[in-house]
C-alpha cells in the first residue's frame, strides 16, 4: 500500500452526513465536520449558517483532518470545541478503565476539566452510555472474563470491583438472564424451553429462559442449541413458553414493533448500543452500517457495527436485517441474503 493511501483520511458516509447537515441535527455534532470548498471553512452539523451547495462540501470524521486539508474552523459554530469534548471523553474512558470501572462523576469531570452535569451529557452523547453505565459495563466485562478463566464467582465479583454480589447481579439483570455460576458452566441448572416451527422463511428455532428469548435463528435444531448451552436443561415446548412463542411467530410473520417481547441477551457495551439502535428502526425502513455506527456513538466503527450485527443471537427481534450498505445493497446476513431480502420485502408491504 502506498504512503499516500495510508494517509488518506477516513470519511463518514457522505449521504448520511449531508442529511444531518440539512436537518441541522445536533445529535451528530462531534461525530464529523463538513468542509466547504468555496469558503475554506468547516462546520459542525448543527451550524446555523446558510447551507452551501452539496457539490461544494466534503466531510471529515475529525476537525484535525479538515485542518490538514487546508480548511479553517467556523467562527460561528466553533467545531473545534467539540473536538476538545471528544478528547475529554477519550481521556475519561481511560480514567474509568484505570479505576476499574469505579470513579465518582465529580472527580472524573474535574480530571478532564468540565462541570459534572455538562460532562455527563457530553459523555453520553459520544458513547451512548453515562459514565456510571460505562463503568458498570466495564466491571461486568471484567467479571465475565474472570468467570471464563475459571475464577470462582465470588472472587470474580469482588475482583471486578463490585462492592457486593448483589451489585453484580443488579448490573447483569436482563443481560445474562442466568446466574454467573450457571453462565460459567454453559447454562448449568438453567431451564431453556425451545421449539422449531415452520414459517414463510423456513424452519425457525426459538429458545427462551425464564427472562426472555435467548435464541431466534433459522435452519437450526436442538443440537445447535445444545452447543451453545451444553449444560442447560433443554425442554421442548411448555405451557408458559407457548404464549411467548406465539408472540415471536407473530412478530416474524406480521412485522411490527417487537420491543414488547422480552429478551435474554448480552454483549459488550458497544454491541448493546448497536442493538438498541437496531430496535429503533421501524419496519419497512433500513439504515446503513455507517448510520448505525454513528447513532451508537462511534461513527468510525463501521466494521465493528457489522460484527455487532453478526453477534446478534435473536434474529428479527433485534432487526439486524434492516441494516444495509451505504450504496443500498443488502450486505451480509447470518442466515443468507435470501432470508434478509424476504424479511425486507414483507416489511415494505406492511
Amino acid at each position: 500500500m502506498a504512503v499516500a493511501d495510508r494517509l488518506e483520511p477516513q470519511r463518514p458516509d457522505a449521504d448520511m452526513a449531508w442529511e444531518a447537515f440539512m436537518r441541522r441535527d445536533r445529535s451528530f455534532d462531534g461525530r464529523f465536520v463538513g468542509a466547504v470548498r468555496t469558503t475554506g471553512i468547516y462546520c459542525k452539523p448543527s451550524c446555523p449558517v446558510r447551507h452551501p451547495k452539496r457539490e461544494n462540501v466534503e466531510f471529515f470524521f475529525e476537525a484535525a483532518e479538515a485542518r490538514t486539508a487546508g480548511f479553517r474552523a467556523c467562527m460561528r459554530c466553533r467545531p473545534d470545541d467539540l473536538s476538545r469534548d471528544r478528547e475529554a471523553v477519550v481521556q475519561a474512558i481511560c480514567l474509568i478503565e484505570r479505576a476499574g470501572g469505579t470513579i465518582r462523576l465529580d472527580k472524573l469531570a474535574a480530571e478532564v476539566g468540565y462541570a459534572p452535569h455538562h460532562f455527563h451529557r457530553l459523555f453520553k452523547r459520544d458513547t451512548g452510555l453515562t459514565p456510571a453505565q460505562f463503568g458498570r459495563s466495564l466491571k461486568s466485562r471484567l467479571a465475565e472474563g474472570s468467570l471464563r478463566s475459571g475464577t470462582s464467582v465470588t472472587d470474580a465479583i469482588y475482583g471486578a470491583g463490585f462492592s457486593a454480589p448483589s451489585r453484580f447481579y443488579d448490573t447483569m439483570e436482563g443481560r445474562l438472564g442466568m446466574s454467573p455460576s450457571a453462565w460459567k458452566n454453559g447454562g448449568k441448572d438453567v431451564a431453556i424451553h425451545w421449539a422449531v416451527v415452520d414459517t414463510y422463511l423456513g424452519k425457525m428455532l426459538v429458545a427462551a429462559t425464564e427472562k426472555g428469548v435467548c435464541r431466534l435463528s433459522f435452519n437450526e435444531s436442538e443440537s445447535d442449541l445444545a452447543e451453545r448451552f451444553p449444560s442447560a436443561d433443554l425442554i421442548q415446548g411448555g405451557d408458559d413458553f407457548s404464549a411467548l412463542l406465539s408472540d415471536v411467530i407473530a412478530a416474524v410473520e406480521t412485522p411490527g414493533d417487537a420491543r414488547h417481547i422480552p429478551l435474554d441477551v448480552q454483549g459488550t457495551a458497544f454491541q448493546e448500543a448497536v442493538w438498541q439502535e437496531l430496535r429503533k428502526i421501524p419496519p419497512g425502513e433500513t439504515r446503513s452500517y455507517a448510520e448505525i455506527a454513528a447513532a451508537a456513538g462511534n461513527p468510525k466503527a463501521v466494521r465493528a457495527t457489522g460484527s455487532a450485527n453478526g453477534a446478534n443471537t435473536v434474529a428479527v427481534l433485534i432487526p439486524c436485517h434492516r441494516v444495509v450498505r451505504s450504496d443500498g445493497s443488502l450486505g451480509g446476513y447470518a442466515y443468507g441474503t435470501n432470508i434478509k431480502e424476504e424479511l425486507l420485502k414483507r416489511e415494505a408491504k406492511q
